[in-house]
């Protein structure tokens, strides 16, 4: 029986998580699987991989082949310089301690690398963040100068606004003076021509009070 080391579908649309699988060729992609040795999660950066190393080891030992995807992650847990390293110790060409103090410092390595580039997109994350935040306050400090700018020309608008109904009420006073004056001088001459007729009725009475005196004066004597 063909065995082939592969991964096996699982997770949701979109959100994508394999199962890393041992099992008969002949078998569907996401059907019945002889061994699970591991899961491969690509929807973290950097991807999180979880393998049983002596699993994997032991069915690369048995002749199970890898698919291309299943190979590079074999290779990045080490899986594969196991198998190459014990291959060594059965041909005598290394012994076991030899073979594991290698495996022991490789994955060392790998780990640093591994490390270092967490940080790396630690400190791309924050800088992406510092640039937002900057980038936010620069919009905000635009959008208050803007509404800031607003206000001034509001306020120089209702400004010209009072400006230009004075001018208007200004120019239109000696109109009104004009009107009035006219209806005013209409009123006094009335007046003005009734003031010599009253004198002239007034005018008999008083004379006409010393001859009433005269005629008294005659019958006494």
């Amino acid at each position: 029986m063909s065995v082939k080391i592969r991964l096996q579908r699982h997770g949701k649309k979109g959100k994508p998580f394999y199962w890393v699988v041992a099992a008969d060729a002949r078998s569907k992609r996401d059907g019945k699987y002889l061994e699970k040795i591991g899961t491969y999660n690509p929807n973290t950066n950097p991807a999180t991989i979880d393998l049983n190393l002596d699993s994997a080891v032991q069915w690369l030992h048995n002749g199970a082949q890898p698919t291309d995807t299943a190979r590079a992650i074999l290779s990045y847990k080490g899986a594969l310089l196991k198998h190459h390293l014990d291959g060594g110790v059965r041909k005598g060409a290394l012994t076991q301690e030899q073979a594991e103090a290698k495996l022991a410092a490789w994955l060392e390595a790998k780990a640093g690398k591994v490390d270092a580039k967490k940080d790396g997109l630690s400190k791309a994350q924050e800088a992406a963040k510092a640039k937002a935040f900057k980038a936010e306050q620069a919009a905000n400090a635009k959008r208050l100068a803007a509404a800031a700018q607003a206000e001034v020309e509001a306020t120089q608008e209702e400004v010209a606004e009072e400006a230009v109904v004075e001018e208007v009420a200004a120019e239109e006073a000696p109109e009104v003076v004009a009107e009035v004056a006219p209806a005013v001088e209409e009123a006094e001459a009335p007046a003005a021509e009734e003031a010599p007729e009253v004198a002239a009725e007034e005018a008999p009475a008083v004379e006409e009070a010393p001859a009433a005196e005269e005629a008294s004066e005659e019958k006494e004597a």
